[in-house]
């Protein structure tokens, strides 16, 4: 199975070894899967479409945005001076802009982090001591002085779950969680001087990132996984230490059994919290699969792993350079300015708008997750499928955002009663969700629609189940349909949370739809996305007949 080079570009496999119900899994997978069609005429049709569309897309992308565009000196301040061929670069999205400028710092960190780790291994230094050692120097010269109130708040979080029973430990974390979110948000940070005047003077020093607010989201996803893992081994009297180690452990072992009591202190809980590799951006780890590895590393990380996975984030860096240097589609929609576009122009402008959130997410957790990787802890993977390799709302959720994705599941859809109410606890998860993002109208607006759009999906599948249905030639072309109804659902929910907002999107929709080419255009552009849907639909096939399962 290992052997396989699709395992080795998902790296959703996390152990080598495999359990007898994974091995089923795989077998079941391998005996449902149905017969090739990749070299069959209705293929090569779709195969001729793409050669003729495909190139066309970036065309009118590049045309819409580049020198020569009607619209170009509308957006052109917006623009620096960039390295490819003199070229200007759009480095206008602050977020990845914040990201991409440090990238240096940010590597020189690794290097120096996987020298130290060599060193302290040979001279016998514990792991999660040299964790911490690190994690204060780092966090120092990332937040400065706000180290301090970073601590505090890791310290009021550990205090409720070691002072309170259960069932009201639970409900203060999550409250404190929510409130601190909120708080963040409002006070900026809250400075030293608003607190104490008398301590104005260590706001002069707030270290590389001074909002550390902004990353403390996903310290908040750390402290709830903490206090709830902690609760559950309080009715688990086995620990996953008396299991045999000769036998495989799955990821799900390592998550819901959890370590010895002893194991949930503080130092273990600071450990975890500032574990230097994933503390800006994750991916997310739980607590107990935390501790796990660093006690036993998996044998799922590997130096060839490693080393392929290194290639795949610089792969990934040089395609976004390549973007940002020829396509200023986000300097373009953050000005605006649609006139004078063609329908397919102003689309593409929006499609690879959302190609760059794509990279703009996925290089950052990718290069984290390489330097966990290197330093042999191996987190999630997050956005297992390209962005244009997704039909399905609920699939495209659980892929885009992995490692979150499985957070949220474990921590608060199934303690809200998971599928027995789906579309309540859909909502409010997708809430919190957004809140967690960000507290903005157009992310909660994102979070509704998401539920909303789901909701179809769910629905057509109850009508239309595919062991009645799944035997009928008909029924692949159907489920074709509603994907293309899932694409452009799932095109407008994120464009309004990640890229133009309502007005924007409306702004779009409006200048696409006002001239006589729009709807002929919309229509094509669904027999274009029909055809894509038929080639997703036939590469998890393909995945099925080599027993793998992405379940996106």
């Amino acid at each position: 199975m290992m052997t396989n080079p699709l395992y080795l570009f998902s790296l959703d496999v996390l152990d080598t070894r495999l359990t007898p119900e994974s091995q089923e899994k795989l077998n079941q997978n391998k005996r449902n899967a149905t017969q090739s069609r990749w070299w069959t005429l209705e293929f090569f049709v779709y195969y001729a479409i793409f050669i003729t569309v495909v190139p066309q897309m970036f065309l009118a992308a590049m045309s819409a945005t580049n020198e020569k565009s009607v619209n170009y000196h509308l957006f052109e301040d917006r623009l620096e001076q960039g390295w490819i061929f003199g070229r200007k670069v759009d480095n206008s999205d602050a977020q990845y802009a914040g990201f991409r400028n440090k990238l240096p710092i940010l590597a020189a960190a690794v290097i120096l982090h996987y020298i130290l780790r060599r060193t302290a291994n040979a001279l016998g230094i514990r792991r999660r001591v040299f964790d911490v050692g690190f994690a204060a120097i780092f966090l120092a010269v990332l937040h400065g002085f706000s180290t301090l109130k970073i601590l505090t708040l890791y310290l009021a979080n550990f205090l409720i779950s070691k002072s309170l029973k259960k069932g009201t430990g639970m409900l203060v974390t999550w409250a404190f969680n929510i409130v601190v979110l909120f708080l963040n948000e409002s006070y900026e940070g809250y400075k030293f001087g608003s607190l104490v005047p008398g301590l104005a003077i260590l706001d002069g020093y707030c270290g590389l990132l001074p909002r550390w607010d902004v990353n403390f989201n996903f310290s908040v996803l750390r402290m709830i996984s903490y206090n709830y893992d902690y609760y559950e081994s309080l009715d688990n009297p086995d620990d996953i230490e008396k299991k045999q180690l000769d036998d495989p452990i799955s990821e799900g072992d390592r998550i819901r059994v959890g370590p010895p009591k002893a194991d949930y202190n503080f130092f273990n809980y600071l450990a975890y919290l500032v574990y230097t590799p994933l503390y800006i951006a994750g991916p997310i780890l739980t607590f107990n699969d935390f501790i796990y590895q660093s006690k036993h590393p998996l044998p799922s990380v590997s130096s060839k792993r490693t080393l392929l996975y290194g290639l795949r984030v610089l792969f990934c860096i040089l395609v976004m350079e390549w973007l940002l240097h020829y396509m200023y589609v986000v300097a373009l929609s953050g000005a605006r300015v649609w006139t004078g576009l063609s329908p397919l122009q102003i689309s593409m402008v929006g499609f690879f708008n959302l190609k760059t959130i794509w990279l703009k997410l996925l290089i950052p957790w990718r290069f984290f997750r390489l330097w966990a990787l290197l330093d042999e802890i191996d987190p999630p993977d997050n956005m297992l499928r390209c962005m244009s390799n997704n039909y399905s709302a609920s699939a495209f959720w659980r892929s885009w955002h992995r490692s979150y994705n499985r957070w949220v599941t474990r921590y608060l859809y199934i303690p809200l009663g998971g599928a027995k109410h789906a579309i309540r606890n859909m909502l409010i998860v997708f809430t919190f969700v957004a809140v967690w993002h960000d507290i903005q109208l157009r992310l909660l607006a994102w979070g509704w629609l998401i539920t909303l759009f789901v909701i179809p999906e769910v629905a057509a599948k109850l009508i239309f189940p595919a062991k009645k249905w799944g035997t009928k030639p008909i029924y692949r072309h159907m489920c074709a349909i509603g994907g293309v109804a899932n694409i452009y659902m799932l095109m407008l929910a994120n464009l309004v949370g990640f890229a133009v907002g309502l007005d924007g999107l409306r702004d779009m929709l409006r200048d696409i739809f006002s001239t006589w080419m729009g709807i002929p255009y919309f229509l094509f552009t669904s027999a274009c996305l029909f055809v894509g849907v038929q080639v997703m639909f036939e590469v998890r096939a393909q995945e099925a007949r080599q027993g793998i399962n992405l379940r996106c």
